[in-house]
């Protein structure tokens, strides 16, 4: 029996387990969207096609899978690229599908045409232009294939409407065969054996997680690693949650808002032993003060990212489950006696702390947040104070529960996310710390979260700046506060306008209370906290400094 391109697509999608789209309709993708109209595929109308793309990037961060999203060309295309590029810089397993005009009007400026291929080939791992109807099924398989596998990232189909129309016999590809990509997942044997060496050797060793410890579901093996050979470990901003915060051994984030005593472990270290993270500006600082008595380590599936910042005397090309696996087996301890007291030490004399006044405490908000939900949540967050106080104090100890745009760091990205969280894991309590300037970037999405009955919690640190500007402009610019006074709306009238529930909270005693209250609420909730204008992140390096030079960070 034949089909059209847009049954071979929708065929194609649930060969491959897809069972959610968020996306938004248009004139080109039209076939497909009825085709979807029969199909068990939930498909979630999103109110902007930003929020579709950062929509499936929370549904794949949370669940592993991956997310998929859906627009018509020109504009509705052009709209995914914010969230095509910031699942790129997060490595972020997602597939966005978007219509496109007839073929035969392709490169002649044609209604609500746009070169999406060409627009997003700096931003994704991969495009396709489909122009034949036979390319179609095989090109889905190596789509979710290139997605998901390797160093993940986002992958495009772009869909000629006259192709969603012509017809073929379905056959849908059982295997992926392509020569020019074939990703290392065991690493050399000879390598993993001189790392164990040095790794042995060491006096002063810091394990550096990233990102792709969570990707690999490496967690449990970073986890034994650390106790073989008692060294303490860091993560990264996307690596939150690869290792428990409340373990002895966690140094919790390293970098320009990481904890003083992770920075100066960093520093001081003579081994760096680094899995799944590329060594960023964030973490590294200054590049020639960077750890200078340290040998580095680095395990990583992307051959490209070892030695492209940090020199690196073991590079162990491989993924990093299978790579730490054999690394735990030959691995010897190293004595460590003295360099966890003095890490210890440094614990001790630079806690996380924070000034408190007759004004909510930003800080404090998170850390209620924490001891509400017991620390069994999934926090989304937006970017900039918000984000970084969400990543400070609160403790993560299960992967997959942070879920941040780390790389692009892209404001109003944790809205749209929570909501593909709460969809991919909707067992989980799912929070949006958010600011009071990034929330509005999508804050539409209010509306998609409502019709859908998806009750995720929307907590706002209310300042009344661009948080994270103003601080810059107080510690740099001699408190010229240029276009960051932000006045917003009233979000709790904003939130009952789009039928959820909207909360005040402006008394410190109010707060557990209200945390408390949202949860046991069956809708959406803004809970709008007014907290203290000037409050800062600490520690703080600033640019071009090296990291153990931070300010805030107590003596």
């Amino acid at each position: 029996m034949k089909k059209n391109g847009a049954q071979i697509l929708v065929d194609s999608l649930l060969h491959e387990g897809v069972r959610v789209i968020f996306g938004y309709p248009g004139g080109v993708i039209l076939p497909l969207t009825d085709v979807l109209y029969d199909t068990p595929i939930d498909f979630i109308l999103v109110r902007h096609e930003q929020g579709a793309a950062h929509a499936a990037d929370g549904y794949a961060r949370s669940t592993g899978k991956v997310g998929v999203c859906l627009a018509t060309s020109g504009p509705g295309a052009t709209n995914l690229v914010t969230g095509l590029a910031t699942a790129h810089m997060d490595s972020i397993p997602m597939v966005a599908i978007t219509g496109q005009v007839k073929t035969s009007l392709i490169g002649n400026d044609a209604f609500q045409e746009s070169d999406v291929t060409g627009i997003t080939r700096p931003i994704t791992k991969h495009n396709y232009l489909v122009k034949d109807i036979s390319e179609l099924a095989k090109t889905v398989k190596e789509a979710f294939h290139i997605a998901s596998t390797g160093r993940p990232g986002p992958v495009v189909i772009d869909l000629p409407v006259d192709v969603q129309m012509q017809e073929m016999e379905f056959d849908y590809p059982d295997k992926v065969s392509l020569r020019s990509y074939i990703p290392t997942l065991n690493p050399r044997p000879g390598h993993v054996r001189k790392a164990a060496k040095l790794i042995e050797k060491s006096k002063r060793p810091v394990i550096y997680a990233g990102g792709g410890v969570i990707i690999s579901g490496a967690h449990d093996q970073l986890l034994e690693l650390a106790f073989k050979i008692k060294a303490p470990v860091t993560t990264t901003l996307m690596g939150l949650g690869a290792f428990p915060e409340n373990n002895e051994l966690s140094l919790g984030m390293l970098g320009m808002h990481g904890t003083a005593y992770a920075n100066h472990s960093i520093m001081e270290s003579d081994l760096i032993i680094a899995v799944g993270a590329r060594f960023d500006d964030r973490v590294t600082g200054r590049l020639d003060k960077f750890a200078p008595e340290a040998k580095v380590i680095h395990i990583d599936i992307d051959p490209t990212a070892i030695s492209k910042n940090i020199k690196v005397d073991v590079p162990i090309v491989c993924d990093a489950k299978i790579g730490l696996e054999e690394l735990n087996k030959i691995v010897k301890k190293p004595n460590t006696k003295e360099w966890l007291k003095k890490v210890n030490d440094w614990k001790k004399k630079y806690p996380l702390t924070y000034k408190t006044g007759k004004k909510i405490s930003p800080q404090y908000v998170v850390e209620q947040i924490y001891k509400v939900t017991n620390g069994d949540a999934i926090i989304c967050t937006e970017v900039g104070q918000n984000q970084m106080w969400a990543a400070q104090y609160y403790t993560y100890t299960k992967p997959r529960t942070w879920i941040s745009s780390g790389g692009l760091g892209t404001m109003g990205y944790g809205l749209p996310a929570a909501i593909g969280a709460k969809i991919g894991r909707p067992d989980k309590i799912v929070f949006d710390i958010a600011g009071d300037g990034s929330i509005q970037m999508n804050i539409q999405e209010l509306a998609t979260a409502v019709a859908n009955k998806i009750n995720v919690k929307i907590a706002i640190l209310n300042n009344g700046y661009l948080g994270m500007v103003r601080q810059w402009q107080e510690l740099f610019y001699d408190k010229r506060y240029a276009s960051t006074l932000i006045t917003g709306p009233d979000f709790v009238k904003l939130a009952e306008a789009y039928g959820a529930v909207g909360m005040r909270v402006k008394n410190l005693k109010d707060v557990a209370k209200t945390i408390k209250e949202a949860i046991a609420i069956p809708n959406v909730v803004i809970m709008d906290f007014i907290v203290e204008e000037e409050a800062n992140v600490f520690p703080m390096v600033p640019a071009g400094e090296a990291i153990n030079q931070m300010i805030g960070a107590l003596a």
